[in-house]
């Protein structure tokens, strides 16, 4: 019985490898989002750090379509990014989880 606890806690580690291991590559996945006339283009990474913004001139005569397109196109590129995120954080730690009897009913 020590020895599957000790089995156990190893492919916990195992799982909190594998999602430290996961966050470290979700930083180079890259995800481009651009509103619907391509006036504002934005780069972030799976992990939602923003890497590059590009604004059309025109936009920057008027704050305040500037700032409602950043924000429309900074929530989508968000929204597409924590997907990836979850997603692949999820499929790593379930990857490295032991088989505990009974936790199959929250797959």
């Amino acid at each position: 019985m020590f020895g599957d606890m000790m089995n156990m806690m190893g492919k916990l580690k195992d799982a909190q490898k594998k999602v430290e291991e996961t966050k470290k590559r979700l930083d180079t996945v890259l995800i481009d989002e651009q509103s619907s006339d391509n006036k504002i283009k934005v780069t972030i990474t799976a992990n939602r750090e923003i890497k590059s913004i590009e604004v059309a001139d025109e936009l920057l005569e008027d704050k305040e379509q500037l700032e409602d397109y950043l924000v429309l196109t900074l929530n989508k590129a968000i929204a597409k990014a924590s997907r990836i995120n979850e997603t692949e954080l999820a499929a790593a730690a379930k990857d490295g989880l032991p088989n505990i009897p009974g936790m199959d009913m929250f797959k």
